[in-house]
């Protein structure tokens, strides 16, 4: 039977970050309008007193007329941090690459205007998605352009994003050539994500090359968070329904498994599920829309399973018949 397995034996536990794919999503997440940016505002800050450092966005995020929402909040918000707090702080960028952005400059402007929406503090850039399915010459363009940035002193940390073992391997030995290191992958990796047999290539890639793996959707947008009695679908948006309709029932016994835990340890199901993650090696980027969310997953960085734990959790994943959809532009 396939299954996930630790990578991080001898050292310690990946930390805790915080995506904000939220922020001005009006179509999966249900973002407003400005009206949301007080409580947006209250949760960075409680992210960060309670030592969230790691905050990861993009510059997709937020639909249609709202583009790049989530970095002008996140700008706006580390405007007006002391010194202290704003310099402890890593931000990680995704630039998408749309099917106008090509050549080794196809970056160049996007950089430059993530950059001046993030107020200046930008850490680390990745390459949103995978082209290698349609157009792998772009990607190939686009990433040498980021080394190029970076060896110009303009970019410190890059990254990409999924991408699999085999693509993942080639872009580091291309970066290595020219002594740029690669800091980190980012997947969708949570207990129900679509193919634990394709991560555990990754995490074997990962191990040997030094490069960070980070989880996204760690929660499976949500799923994992509801309790195994809850017999109504949480009021949401559409596209979230959908996708509940069909992983709650599937989900029952590997749910009814988190809160067990979580019983233990007075924590929340998200935590065991954040934990999880760490259990595997991997950061979990986990979305944050208020404070109490924050606080939670602080709290998840305070503990950790049990080897016993992580096992039982490991096998009700491996019999999830139903998981999450595959995304579509993730690299072999």
């Amino acid at each position: 039977m396939a299954g996930f397995r630790n990578i991080s034996t001898n050292k310690a536990l990946p930390s805790i970050g915080f995506g904000t794919w939220a922020w001005g999503n009006q179509f999966l997440w249900g973002y407003v309008s400005e009206k949301d940016d007080d409580l947006l505002e209250r949760t960075f800050n409680e992210a960060l007193n309670r030592g969230l450092n790691f905050i990861d966005t993009a510059d997709s995020y937020g639909t249609g007329q709202l583009k790049g929402r989530s970095e002008e909040l996140l700008g706006k918000f580390l405007k007006k941090l002391s010194p202290s707090k704003y310099k402890n702080l890593n931000i990680a960028t995704k630039l998408a690459p749309y099917p106008w952005r090509i050549g080794r400059e196809g970056f160049k402007a996007a950089f430059k205007e993530s950059k001046a929406r993030l107020q200046g503090k930008l850490d680390r850039v990745q390459l949103h998605w995978s082209t290698a399915r349609y157009a792998p010459w772009q990607e190939v363009a686009l990433m040498d352009g980021l080394g190029d940035l970076y060896e110009s002193g303009l970019i410190s940390q890059l990254g990409i994003s999924n991408m699999g073992p085999n693509r993942l391997r080639w872009f580091h030995d291309r970066l290595q050539m020219r002594g740029i290191p690669l800091k980190s992958l980012q997947i969708q990796f949570s207990l129900l994500s679509p193919d634990p047999q394709k991560i555990l290539q990754i995490q074997d890639v990962c191990k040997e090359l030094n490069i960070e793996l980070l989880a996204y959707s760690p929660l499976a947008l949500g799923v994992l968070a509801i309790s195994p009695e809850e017999s109504l679908i949480p009021a949401t948006t559409l596209l979230r329904k959908s996708i509940f309709r069909s992983l709650l029932p599937a989900s029952i016994e590997l749910r009814k498994e988190l809160k067990r835990i979580a019983l233990n340890y007075s924590a929340s199901q998200a935590q065991v599920a954040l934990n999880w993650c760490r259990s595997h090696g991997a950061m979990p980027i986990t979305g944050l829309r208020n404070p109490q969310q924050a606080k939670d997953a602080a709290q998840a960085s305070t503990w950790m399973l049990s080897q016993k734990e992580k096992r039982a959790l490991d096998v009700l994943s491996a019999n999830c018949k139903v998981r999450m959809p595959n995304n579509p532009f993730q690299s072999n």
